[in-house]
């Protein structure tokens, strides 16, 4: 019993670690540069 819900256990937590987990991570490319506001 103990190693069944050990093994469960652990198949839980790969699935959840796995969710979300797509493709390759990327910077979005900016387009229209940033200006910077200064206080008057």
């Amino acid at each position: 019993m103990n190693k069944k819900f050990t093994a469960l256990l652990v198949l839980c937590v790969l699935a959840l670690a796995g969710c979300g987990q797509t493709g390759p991570l990327y910077m979005p490319q900016d387009d229209t540069p940033q200006t910077e506001q200064t206080q008057p």
